[in-house]
Parts: C-alpha cells; sequence; structure tokens
C-alpha cells in the first residue's frame, strides 16, 4: 500500500518540531488571520533561535515555492473544527515522520496551497470553509458535525527544518503503513461493537473446535506430529490446543499481545518438506494484527508465544491451519503444518 498524497499529508508526522499545545497558544496570541486570494485564511510562524516569530506571505504567496516543488516537508498535522473538536491527530495516531507532499498548485484554496506557504521548519494554523473543501459540485453532502463545528476546518502544521526527496520519501513507506494499521486497528478495537464481535468469533471458534469430528482429527494430528518431531530430533513444547513448537533464537522484551500489529518472516512446508508460501516470495515480512483472525488460528496463537526477534519452528494441527477445505492446491485436506518463523517487529 502506497500512501496518496492527500493520506500523507493527512498521516503527516515529525519529531522534535513545535508540538499543537504551543502552536495553539501561538495561535491565540498571534495576532489576526492574513488571508490568500484564494479565501485560506492562516498564520504562519518562523523559528528564531528558540523562538517563534510571524511570518509575512506576500499577496502571491510564497515565491521560494517554485525550488521546493517536488520535495517533501515532514511535518506534525492535526485537523479540528471551528469549534477545536479534534478530527485527527498525527502525534497520536502514527508516531513517525511522514513526508508531506509539495506539488504544483492545480486547484487553489486548499490544503497543497497551504503547504506551499510554509518553508522547511515553520509552523503554521490555516483556517478553511467547509463549502471550500467540499464542493457542491462534488455531490458530496458536508458531514452535519463539520456544519456543527462551526461550518470551519482547521489545519495546524509544525515542519522540520529538513526537506527530502520522492526517493526518501518511498523508502519510509513500509513503516508508515505498519504504523497506520495499528492505529486503525486500536481505534476499531476500542469500539464496543468490534469486541462484540470478536467475542462471538473466539466462541464460534471453541464450539467447533468442541466437536467429535474435530477432536478425533486433533487426535490423529498429534499421533503424526509426534513421529515428525521423533524423526526430525526436534525439542519442543506442547500448547493445550495441541500445537508444538521450538524456540531456535530467543528474543527480547514481552512476548507480543492480541491487538498489536507483528511482522513475521516464514516459510510455511507440508511435514513431507514441501513448500507452500514463504514471506521471500514478496521480500518482506508480513504485517498482521495479533489475535483478530487475520491469520490461521495456529498462527494467531504461535506468534503470541514469541517476542521481538525470536526465532521458532511451529507445527501445527490441521484444525488450527486449514482444516478440511485445506488451501488451495498446495494443502490438502487436514494437513498438520510446519512453519519457521521469525517475529521481525511488534508495533
Amino acid at each position: 500500500m502506497r500512501f496518496s498524497s492527500r493520506s500523507a499529508r493527512q498521516l503527516a508526522l515529525a519529531a522534535g518540531v513545535l508540538s499543537f499545545a504551543s502552536l495553539t497558544a501561538c495561535n491565540k496570541g498571534g495576532g489576526d488571520f492574513a488571508k490568500t486570494k484564494s479565501g485560506i485564511e492562516y498564520k504562519i510562524f518562523k523559528k528564531v533561535g528558540n523562538s517563534y516569530e510571524r511570518r509575512e506571505i506576500g499577496p502571491d504567496g510564497d515565491p521560494t515555492y517554485k525550488d521546493r516543488v517536488g520535495k517533501f516537508l515532514l511535518g506534525n498535522m492535526q485537523y479540528r473544527t471551528g469549534k477545536d473538536s479534534v478530527l485527527q491527530n498525527t502525534r497520536r495516531d502514527v508516531g513517525l515522520p511522514v513526508p508531506l507532499p509539495l506539488q504544483e498548485l492545480k486547484q487553489k484554496g486548499m490544503p497543497d496551497e497551504a503547504l506551499s506557504l510554509l518553508q522547511p521548519g515553520d509552523s503554521g494554523v490555516f483556517r478553511f470553509q467547509v463549502d471550500s473543501l467540499i464542493k457542491p459540485k462534488s455531490g458530496q453532502p458536508v458531514p452535519p458535525f463539520l456544519r456543527r463545528g462551526g461550518n470551519v476546518v482547521q489545519m495546524f502544521v509544525s515542519t522540520t527544518d529538513k526537506l527530502i526527496t520522492q526517493a526518501e520519501a518511498q523508502a519510509m513507506q513500509p513503516e508508515l503503513q505498519k504504523r497506520a494499521m495499528a492505529a486503525q486497528l486500536k481505534q476499531r478495537m476500542a469500539s464496543p461493537e468490534y469486541a462484540k464481535q470478536m467475542q462471538a468469533q473466539k466462541d464460534a471458534q471453541a464450539k467447533a473446535m468442541a466437536t467429535p469430528e474435530v477432536q478425533a482429527q486433533l487426535k490423529k494430528d498429534d499421533a503424526v506430529l509426534q513421529e515428525y518431531i521423533k524423526k526430525n530430533g526436534l525439542t519442543v513444547q506442547k500448547t493445550p490446543s495441541g500445537i508444538y513448537y521450538q524456540v531456535l533464537k530467543p528474543g527480547t522484551g514481552a512476548p507480543a499481545k492480541a491487538g498489536q500489529t507483528v511482522s513475521v518472516n516464514y516459510n510455511g512446508t507440508l511435514l513431507s518438506g514441501k513448500q507452500f508460501d514463504s514471506s521471500d516470495k514478496a521480500g518482506k515480512p508480513i504485517d498482521f494484527p495479533l489475535g483478530q483472525g487475520a491469520v490461521i488460528p495456529g498462527w494467531d496463537e504461535g506468534i503470541a508465544l514469541l517476542n521481538k526477534g525470536s526465532r521458532a519452528i511451529l507445527l501445527i494441527p490441521s484444525p488450527l491451519a486449514y482444516g478440511t477445505r485445506g488451501a488451495g492446491a498446495d494443502i490438502p485436506a487436514n494437513s498438520p503444518l510446519r512453519f519457521e518463523v521469525e517475529l521481525v517487529d511488534v508495533q
């Protein structure tokens, strides 16, 4: 997943710059708003030593912007309603520097133009009339909460003194993707409806595992796995559900917990040794939210046994893998599976 220019702006964050609390204070004591020809109200502050002073912009914008087009700022960004209700706070939601694209201005009065007024190291407060952001001709009605919030959207931006290239911005994408996914999951998990959904999923899995057919398959698979362990000289531990695991390399820190986003390198094989999947094919670890049903049950349980940096073997009975349905032509029905996994990161 690559961030579009809009999503990059909305997920922008950098450390070591003017905090939003300080920027809010500057805003309240920083005089009246100036206004662009397109209608954006703004206050821009430049860093002078350890303090910030107002930066004045001419009616035609910043003439030096043409030298920055195609590059990226790094900055904190927060959106609020006109009554200061926070719509988005990137310091809270992402926690890493994110590139702010500086593009050729094709449409005035929008956030792109606001960013064009900022030089590296600047901070700014911008006010947009909601009707100018959500054009009537788009056919999209203005959300009622924005109307109730004063019909204004405020954008607070604090930037570092660094510009980066497109290549540098692209190199940041994998980590930004993980952070964004973790933030989205955290928001979802806070919902009572989501908690009910996850509990219903766990109850359904427990009910399925308790059926006579599944219990019989677990017993059959356990005999097969014990024979495999003996034949291959493995030193394993067994979980109550029937997963066998051997830690090849201990990691550090606490074990990964349900709800955290984990990054895992893996190699999956049948007990015959035939490979059916590997993260090497993608050239990068797989990222997923742990304990949320995004992967097979054996992974949700097995990865939770590990901490960051661990490498391990997981031997998973078929009911905790792909069960009676199998997985395409590579994994037959009722197949116990072997995975070699490395827990690369935990967010």
